[in-house]
């Protein structure tokens, strides 16, 4: 079993900041790709980005490039989404995903193990 906690998420206003961090424990060993999805009232849960639980190969939904970064922890067993000029079409419970496949790495019914979510509200 693998257990995922998202933190970080908040209020913030057009243009600024946010941190989120997963942290992820149990049994982390067998976890190829770890991904951050986001979902907002009355829509598809989408793809922001995905890395290798061994922190390589950074992969970002196209229209988030150059905002979101995506990074591993590796000594403390952490996802985080660095988001910056963060705007209102952001708004959304953000979650913290894991599986232990390869290859397409942008669905999320393929990913296994889910966080609760963290709210990220962007106000204008």
């Amino acid at each position: 079993q693998v257990q995922l906690v998202e933190s970080g998420g908040g209020l913030v206003r057009t243009g600024g900041y946010l941190r989120l961090s997963c942290s992820a424990s149990g049994r982390t060993g067998s976890i190829y790709y770890m991904g951050w999805f986001r979902q907002a009232p009355g829509k598809e849960r989408e793809f922001v980005a995905a890395i290798t639980w061994g922190g390589g190969f950074p992969y970002y939904a196209d229209s988030l490039k150059g905002r979101f970064t995506i990074s591993r922890d590796i000594a403390n067993n952490t996802i985080d989404l660095q988001m910056n000029s963060l705007k209102p079409e952001d708004t959304a419970v953000y979650y913290c995903a894991g599986r232990t496949s390869r290859g397409t790495y942008y669905i999320p019914g393929s990913y296994t193990y889910w966080g609760h979510g963290t709210q990220v509200t962007v106000s204008s």
